[in-house]
């Protein structure tokens, strides 16, 4: 198991210029934006606008804080998201803006290379959990609580990369939230 924490992660700019992202990690490690396999994210959205285009992927995004955002896609499909929604997948290289619902907010992108890599994204919240990833990876990134993952500790912000076969269970109180990733090779 890999553990990354907060502050270890990447700030860069955004693929359009348009913000700033926070890298959580990246396959091969090291890659561009133009390059990835996966790549898991957290972003500050300020201001409506397009999304980046990123050909051949697929996009899982999920609101963290705020009051949500309004994808508008250019062949007509609207979408409102906000921290009940679960997270949503779409094809990355669709053409989409981001009309903002009464502020700024901050997600998570989960992105895999299509037809090369696969992902699904769970938002778990307080209680009792068992996770499990047959094959590739699972991911574990801490929102809110403190998670005991194989007796390491995940603050909010950190996380945890376990390869596959994995199987975590997970205990916090009630207000606690993480995000499962199970990453698989296609």
């Amino acid at each position: 198991m890999r553990i990354i924490r907060a502050a270890d992660c990447k700030v860069m700019p955004w693929k359009n210029g348009g913000g700033t992202t926070t890298e959580i990690a990246v396959s091969p490690e090291g890659a561009s934006l133009s390059q990835f396999d996966w790549r898991i994210s957290m972003a500050h959205v300020g201001q409506d606008g397009p999304f980046s285009s990123f050909p051949g992927i697929d996009r899982t995004l999920s609101v963290l804080t705020g009051n949500g955002i309004r994808l508008a896609f250019g062949d007509g499909e609207t979408v409102a998201l906000d921290r009940a929604t679960a997270p949503f997948f779409f094809a990355a290289d669709r053409a989409v803006d981001g009309v903002l619902v009464d502020g700024a907010i901050d997600d998570l992108n989960v992105m895999s290379r299509r037809g090369t890599w696969s992902h699904s994204v769970e938002r778990l919240t307080g209680g009792s959990h068992e996770v499990a990833a047959e094959r590739g990876l699972l991911v574990l990134v801490a929102r809110h609580g403190d998670w005991q993952v194989n007796g390491e500790a995940l603050a909010a912000g950190d996380s945890a990369i376990l390869p596959a076969p994995a199987s975590v269970a997970l205990r916090v109180e009630s207000g606690s939230e993480l995000f499962a990733i199970r990453l698989s090779p296609v």
